[in-house]
């Protein structure tokens, strides 16, 4: 039985990669076709196996498909504004040539925070361009600092998808899972943005491309006819949700049940709760110089562009339950129990071979949570969310070609294959490599 069951896994798994990689199925068919090839072999009947999809589909679309689309909301919002503009006007303002890299990646993390990775990246290339050109330096010494602050906040902060799966079905506290996240993005920013920028702009010492040489500062034309939100509204109203969501997690530690605190906390520090003040709250801060129809137009043209990321995150929860309901997860639980093996290094490990096979930090997140999800029973709260971290370092390990994120650098910044590897994929490897290093430190801590 246990044969089978390992067999269901590795054959389930590899028909999702096959699918993906050599015939560029979409993901969420390929994640739905892998359940079903799950439960046939595991000996799971056809109906048991279409209801545990479902359940895990309906599951996860309804705990983080919400956030998924109030995150688009708030990060559309901030684009449309020009407070996103604000905050990279703002900081490069102030900069001199010497703590440039260092602005930069403090301007990526922060564009990264409410804003999906492909979303970031485009709002961020003409800052870079412009920025490399102003300066005279090399467009990797900019940019490459800029791209680890908004890679890093893919992987490992919440509300970004791949995070929030994972939060999700490994049952961990989300304002903890934020805060330990916030711990360790920011010494491995330090380190794989600004520190080998350095390196990698002695490697791969391009300039510019002529790509938007006509776009003002902030990349766009439209928003500079209304009045920008201020930088210290818009920082405010960016960080409003964090703010909520780890609020809740200190007032769990340091106030009593009961407490009047904690009860005004456990609902706004609730992501769903949390991210819809967030969304309310900048229709006014930032909508404010957009007018009601500029606001409405913005919210409802957030959302057709993430339909294909909320069906791969359910489909994600559905290969989830599937192997949970066939017992697969409970064996490889019992493995790594009588193993020895660090769980977190597991963690990152199974990442890592799906990201490098799929090409998708998403994939590889919802993927390796169901796997693990059954070991969560043998952990504490900081251990599960470390191990939520360490999922989200490995989906980040190494980007190369089965990846869009890999084409979109190597065109923007008119790279060859050769250098977009010793620049960006170099980058992404060192990113989830310093990640897991310091999730494993705190597991000392934790």
């Amino acid at each position: 039985m246990a044969f089978q069951l390992i067999a269901a896994a590795l054959v389930g798994i590899a028909v999702i990669v096959l699918l993906i990689t050599r015939f560029h199925v979409h993901p969420f068919l390929g994640l739905t076709v892998g359940s079903l090839v799950v439960a046939a072999i595991a000996g799971r009947p056809v109906g048991d196996a279409v209801t545990s999809f479902s359940k895990g589909f309906g599951d996860t679309a309804a705990s983080v498909g919400t956030l998924i689309a109030l995150g688009a909301m708030f990060g559309k919002l901030l684009a449309d504004s020009g407070g996103a503009d604000q905050i990279v006007d703002t900081i490069i303002g102030r900069s001199s040539t010497r703590t440039l890299p260092w602005a930069m990646a403090l301007v990526g993390a922060l564009i990264g925070l409410p804003m999906f990775f492909e979303i970031g990246l485009v709002l961020l290339m003409p800052v870079i361009f412009l920025v490399a050109r102003r300066s005279g330096l090399s467009i990797i010494a900019v940019g490459i600092p800029a791209l680890a602050g908004l890679s890093a906040m893919h992987g490992f902060i919440p509300p970004h998808p791949g995070p929030l799966v994972a939060v999700a079905a490994l049952n961990a506290n989300l304002g903890l899972t934020l805060g330990l996240g916030v711990l360790i993005a920011i010494p491995t920013i330090a380190i794989a943005g600004p520190l080998f920028a350095r390196v990698a702009a002695r490697w791969v010492d391009v300039p510019a491309p002529e790509l938007f040489s006509e776009a003002p500062s902030g990349g766009g034309t439209a928003v500079e006819t209304r009045v920008r939100p201020t930088f210290g509204l818009t920082l405010a109203t960016v960080l409003l949700p964090v703010v909520l969501m780890m609020g809740k997690a200190l007032v769990d530690i340091f106030t009593a049940k009961g407490d009047l605190m904690r009860g005004v906390f456990d609902f706004v520090g609730t992501p769903l709760i949390a991210l819809l003040i967030a969304v309310v709250v900048a229709m006014f801060t930032l909508g404010r110089g957009m007018g009601v129809r500029g606001v409405s137009s913005s919210i409802e043209k957030s959302l057709p562009p993430i339909a294909g990321i909320l069906l791969i995150v359910a489909a994600g929860g559905g290969f989830k339950q599937t192997l949970v309901d066939t017992k697969i997860g409970d064996l490889i639980a019992g493995f790594v129990a009588g193993s020895g093996v660090s769980v977190l290094l597991l963690a990152w490990f199974i990442a890592v071979l799906i990201r490098l096979a799929t090409g998708s930090a998403t994939v590889a997140t919802v993927t390796a949570a169901g796997i693990l999800a059954p070991l969560v029973s043998t952990l504490d709260p900081g251990e599960t969310s470390l191990l939520v971290l360490a999922i989200g370092a490995g989906s980040l390990f190494f980007s190369h070609v089965n990846d869009a994120g890999f084409w979109l650098v190597k065109e923007y910044f008119g790279l060859s294959v050769g250098q977009n590897i010793k620049t960006w994929s170099v980058m992404e490897t060192i990113i989830s490599v310093v990640g897991l290093v310091f999730v494993l430190l705190l597991g000392l801590v934790v």
